[in-house]
C-alpha cells in the first residue's frame, strides 16, 4: 500500500505529516512512501531530501490524493479534500470530530475509514501516538519563547555592577502538557514560575519542576482527572469564585501569564478578565494558548498581538507549533509512524484496522460507512488520582505520656514473659542433660539473646553495610572449629572443616560486600 503526504491548505500552516526520516521507517513497515512537490519546504525539507529518501514526489495535490492508499496529513481536510476520499482509503489526521459533523457524514458517505489524531486515548501505550501531547509540548515551550520576546526584562534575576535586576514573575494557568512545557522552560530561564490547575493531582508534577503550586482556600471534592480522560473537567460556580478571586490577588504581583486551559468541545473558560489585566503592571505580557477556542483571557483576539492602553500585551496566535515547523513536524511524523506500526501488525504494508485495539479504536471516527465516534471510555484509567491521606491525630502531652507508658509496659511484659519461657525451657534441658553440657549450652542461649537484641535494635537502613562488617568480625566460630579439626573422630572432623569452609565465606564475603558497597560513593 501506498502512503501519501499531500501539502497543508490552511493557510499559515507550515508542518507536514511525513519527514524523510519517518518515510524510512514507514519503508520499513512495508510500505512505498509518496509527498507532494514542495510539502516539506516550509519545514525545512525539501524534494531532494525526500526522493533521497526513497520518497516519490508527486506534483499535484489531486494525482497524490488518486495514487494515495493512506492519505496523512496536518490540519484538518476541507470540502475539497474530503470529497477526494473513496472506500479503499484511509485518512489520518487532525480532524476536530466534535465540532465537524458535516466531514464525518461526508467521509461516511465516501465510505473511507478516518483517523482522528487529537482522539488518541491517553493511555500509557498510546504516549508515543499522541499527537495532541506533542503538539502542547511544543506551544508551551513557544509560548514562554514569545512571552520572553515581548517582555522588556531579564526572567533570571542578576546582580551587576550597573544594578540590581529582579526575577520575572510567571503564572501559568493549566498544568497539562502544554503547561508543564511552559513551566520547565520558564524556570529554566530563572523566572519564579507559579503554577494552577483544577486538576490536585498534578501539584507534585509542578513543585518537581520547580515552580510553586497555586492552592485555593476552598474545600471542594475536584474530580478525578481518570474521569474525564486525562482533561479538566467544568467546575461549580463556587470553584470559579475563589478561582478568580485569586488570580485577581495574583494579577498586580506577576509580570507574565500564560493560559492553556481548555475543556474538549468546549469553549476555552474565561479565566483572566479585563479588571486583572486592568490591574496588571506596564509592561506585562499574557499569552493564550486557548485563543483557538475563544480565549482564557477576555480581551484576547485570535492570531493577533495587542496591547492593551495600560501597557500590557496579549498574544493571541492559534499557530505556536507551526512557528517552530521543523520540530513539529519532526514529533507529528513520528506520532503517525508510531500509528502506521500499530495499524500493521504483520509489518507487511498491509493496514489492519482492528476495532477491538483501544487506541485504534478510540482514534476512528468512520469505519466502513458508519461513524465511530464518539468511542467508549478507554477501560485503562488515564491518571489516578493519588487517594486522601488522613492526616495523623496530633496528641496532647498527656495523650503521648499515656501512649508511652502503654507502650513500655507491654515491651516490659513481653521480654519478661521471653525470659520466662528461656528459663523454663533451660530448666527442663538441665533435668535430663548433663552439668558439661548446660555450661556451654547456657553460653550459647546467652550469646544468642544479646546477638539478637543487639541487631533487632538496628536501624534498617543500617542493615546492609553494618552486617557485612558484623558478619565478618564476628566470624570468631572459625576458632573453635579449627580447635576441634584435629580430633580423633572423623564426623568430628568433617563438622569442623565445614564450619572452616562457611565461616571464612562469611569473613570474606563480608568485606567484600563492604568493599563494593563503599566503592559506590566514589567519584572513580
Amino acid at each position: 500500500m501506498k502512503i501519501g503526504t499531500p501539502k497543508e491548505v490552511f493557510d499559515g500552516e507550515n508542518r507536514v505529516a511525513m519527514t524523510p526520516d519517518s518515510a524510512k521507517q514507514l519503508q520499513k513497515l512495508g510500505y512505498t512512501c509518496a509527498i507532494e512537490s514542495g510539502a516539506g519546504a516550509k519545514a525545512g525539507f525539501s524534494d531532494a531530501d525526500y526522493e533521497a529518501a526513497g520518497v516519490e514526489i508527486i506534483k499535484t495535490a489531486a494525482a497524490l490524493w488518486k495514487e494515495a492508499d493512506i492519505v496523512a496529513k496536518v490540519r484538518q481536510p476541507n470540502e475539497t479534500e474530503l470529497k477526494r476520499l473513496t472506500k479503499t482509503k484511509t485518512l489520518i489526521s487532525f480532524f476536530n470530530p466534535g465540532g465537524n459533523e458535516a466531514g464525518m457524514e461526508l467521509a461516511k458517505s465516501k465510505g473511507a475509514n478516518v483517523i482522528a489524531m487529537e482522539m488518541v486515548p491517553r493511555i500509557s501505550r498510546a504516549q508515543k501516538m499522541d499527537a495532541l501531547s506533542s503538539m502542547a509540548n511544543i506551544a508551551g515551550y513557544r509560548a514562554v519563547i514569545e512571552a520572553g520576546n515581548n517582555f522588556g526584562r531579564f526572567f533570571t534575576g542578576q546582580i551587576t555592577a550597573a544594578g540590581k535586576v529582579p526575577p520575572a514573575k510567571v503564572l501559568v494557568v493549566g498544568a497539562g502538557v502544554a503547561g508543564l512545557a511552559a513551566i520547565g522552560t520558564s524556570t529554566s530561564l530563572g523566572a519564579i514560575t507559579l503554577a494552577f490547575d483544577v486538576r490536585p493531582e498534578v501539584a507534585e508534577q509542578v513543585e518537581s519542576m520547580g515552580a510553586e503550586f497555586v492552592y485555593l482556600d476552598f474545600e471542594e471534592e475536584a474530580a478525578d482527572g481518570a474521569s474525564t480522560g486525562g482533561y479538566a473537567s467544568v467546575q461549580s460556580e463556587e470553584f470559579r469564585n475563589a478561582q478568580l478571586a485569586k488570580f485577581r490577588e495574583l494579577a498586580p504581583e506577576v509580570d507574565i501569564v500564560i493560559t492553556t486551559a481548555l475543556i474538549p468541545n468546549r469553549e476555552a473558560p474565561e479565566l483572566w478578565t479585563k479588571d486583572m489585566v486592568e490591574a496588571m503592571k506596564p509592561g506585562s505580557v499574557i499569552v493564550d494558548l486557548a485563543a483557538e477556542k475563544g480565549g482564557n483571557c477576555k480581551l484576547t483576539v485570535a492570531d493577533e498581538k495587542i496591547v492593551t492602553d495600560n501597557g500590557v500585551t496579549i498574544i493571541g496566535y492559534t499557530d505556536f507549533p507551526s512557528r517552530m515547523a521543523a520540530q513539529a513536524s519532526t514529533l507529528y511524523a513520528t506520532n503517525i509512524r508510531h500509528m502506521m506500526t500499530d495499524l500493521t501488525p504483520e509489518k507487511d504494508g498491509q493496514i489492519v484496522h482492528d476495532m477491538e485495539d483501544d487506541v485504534i479504536r478510540g482514534a476512528t471516527v468512520t469505519f466502513e460507512g458508519d461513524i465511530t465516534f464518539p468511542p467508549p471510555p478507554p477501560k485503562i484509567q488515564a491518571i489516578a488520582a493519588q487517594p486522601k491521606k488522613e492526616e495523623p491525630k496530633e496528641l496532647t502531652p498527656e495523650e503521648k505520656r499515656a501512649a508511652e507508658t502503654a507502650a513500655f509496659k507491654a515491651q516490659t511484659k513481653q521480654q519478661v514473659t521471653l525470659l520466662a519461657v528461656g528459663a523454663a525451657l533451660l530448666l527442663g534441658v538441665g533435668l535430663v542433660a548433663p552439668a558439661s553440657f548446660m555450661q556451654h549450652f547456657i553460653v550459647f542461649v546467652l550469646a544468642v539473646f544479646v546477638g539478637f537484641q543487639v541487631i533487632w535494635n538496628v536501624s534498617h537502613s543500617l542493615h546492609t553495610p553494618l552486617m557485612a562488617v558484623t558478619n565478618a568480625i564476628s566470624s570468631i566460630i572459625i576458632l573453635g572449629a579449627l580447635m576441634q579439626i584435629g580430633s580423633g573422630s572423623f564426623l568430628v572432623i568433617l563438622l569442623a572443616a565445614a564450619s572452616v569452609f562457611m565461616a571464612g565465606i562469611n569473613i570474606f564475603g563480608g568485606f567484600l560486600v563492604t568493599r563494593r558497597m563503599l566503592a559506590m560513593f566514589q567519584k572513580s
